[in-house]
């Protein structure tokens, strides 16, 4: 059977392909290579600039050749990669091989070819592109991706900001609150969440075997390899990584800053899994209507159903992308001794979970902008909910001192319809102030507000 979208094994190189067209050049097997041979080609060429007598520097040309191998990377070079790897049966040492491959019929790169992976171990190599995969992956997917979603939620927070809506706590009715308020706190939490992300300093090692450049001095005892690698690593690219500096580590990088990225990123997904049951709510309650699309159908034999798939999508995929997350971020930090294998092939499936969380975003993003707000439900939920106003009344009456307000509240309106005529009469018989009175009479379901219009704007 031939791989295709529709023999592929996971459905995020199969039914939702199309989908993470953004995240596949950068998270695939491809694209480690790419990054790959980005890493031994700065190593290569900040080799040149040592110092050594046994490696003078490089030309302007030999660079411009070396760096353009890194930006003219293609698939196909990848499977020229893998070609190497069914003889080496080692996937480092294939991109190895096939950088010297390319110094062929090039006089100055081929006197040099020995300095290619020169005193690194295979870790080195990887740390180091899985951190430059896991920086773009971040930057270029997940990071827009929530951006989006904020965007479009801070839209509707401006927009609703006026429109009251019925709260619900413990599912019961409670103090009325507006759509672009409810809005707006996802919007915070989310903000507070991507800044958690961004913030995450993406590492990387280049030390050798176990992490003490045993290989490095053996070759030049004088030189400061400590210093020579934080330099690679840190100076921006192309010539360096633009990462930041782990200075110590066994032979793997220890993958701390891993798992606090996945962590981060687990958190802004559980934000979001929030938000679509919550949505999800408020769509069976009728307070949204969904936008139809022509030709689609909602149920098989219920022709009048418009289901809220998009919420249900993105909860569903969320909720896999946190379970690998939580994984990676559990079992990455963890390594007998000074290695082992276990963290290779699980950190082969960041893509995985980055693909599932960015497939969420563009599922959840795709049912906001199908939403249309049901006013006439929202006043007539709230018009159906006049024991809300019990907590102004009874919070008025503790004010002018009035003795056993709350009871008196509980016994009139506890688990009984409140009518705004039982609620008026309670308020006449009061002694507080006739302009007190005056103010607790206008005052509806759907002005029973508070800040929440000004908190919405503000967000």
């Amino acid at each position: 059977m031939s791989l295709s979208t529709i023999t592929a094994l996971s459905p995020l190189d199969g039914r939702y392909a199309p989908k993470l067209a953004a995240l596949r050049p950068i998270m695939s097997e491809h694209g480690y290579m790419h990054r790959r041979v980005q890493v031994e080609v700065a190593w290569f060429i900040a080799l040149s600039d040592a110092g050594f007598a046994e490696f003078k520097p490089l030309t302007t040309g030999a660079r411009a050749y070396l760096l353009g191998l890194i930006k003219n990377f293609s698939e196909a070079d990848s499977a020229a990669i893998k070609e190497i790897e069914k003889t080496t049966n080692h996937d480092v040492k294939a991109v190895e091989y096939w950088i010297k491959s390319k110094f062929e019929a090039r006089p100055e790169l081929e006197k040099a070819a020995e300095f290619v992976h020169f005193a690194c171990t295979s870790e080195d190599i990887n740390n180091t592109s899985h951190a430059l995969q896991l920086r773009s992956g971040r930057d270029q997917v997940v990071l827009p991706g929530l951006d989006r979603i904020v965007l479009k939620l801070r839209e509707m927070a401006h927009a609703f900001a006026d429109v009251p809506m019925l709260s619900r706590t413990h599912g019961q009715t409670a103090s009325p609150t507006t759509v672009g308020k409810e809005m707006a706190n996802v919007v915070m939490r989310l903000q507070t969440a991507c800044e958690k992300i961004a913030a995450v300093k993406i590492m990387g090692k280049m030390n050798g075997a176990v992490g003490n450049y045993n290989a490095h001095l053996s070759a030049w005892p004088e030189f400061d390899w400590e210093a020579f690698s934080k330099k690679v690593i840190e100076t921006p690219e192309p010539l360096g990584l633009g990462l930041t500096f782990q200075p110590y580590s066994i032979q793997i990088e220890p993958h701390d800053y891993m798992a606090e990225l996945f962590d981060a990123v687990a958190r802004a997904n559980t934000i979001l899994i929030d938000l679509s049951r919550d949505i999800w709510g408020y769509v069976s309650l009728g307070y949204f209507k969904q936008r139809l699309k022509a030709g689609e159908i909602g149920s098989s034999t219920m022709p009048h159903k418009v289901n809220p798939i998009d919420f249900e999508n993105a909860e569903g995929n969320l909720g896999l992308a946190n379970a690998l997350l939580k994984h990676l971020a559990e079992k990455l930090p963890v390594s007998r001794w000074q290695r082992d294998l276990t963290d290779s092939t699980v950190l082969r499936n960041m893509g995985v979970a980055l693909g599932y969380a960015a497939l969420a975003y563009t599922s959840l993003l795709t049912g906001l902008n199908k939403l249309e707000i049901n006013e006439e439900a929202l006043a007539s939920d709230l018009d159906a909910s006049w024991e809300v106003l019990a907590e102004p009344i009874q919070t008025v009456m503790r004010r002018f001192g009035v003795q056993g307000a709350y009871e008196k509240l509980k016994e009139v309106t506890r688990g009984k319809t409140v009518t705004a005529e039982a609620l008026h009469g309670l308020i006449q018989s009061l002694e507080i102030p006739q302009a007190e009175k005056d103010r607790l009479l206008a005052m509806t379901p759907g002005s029973y507000v508070g800040k929440a219009a000004e908190l919405a704007r503000r967000a």
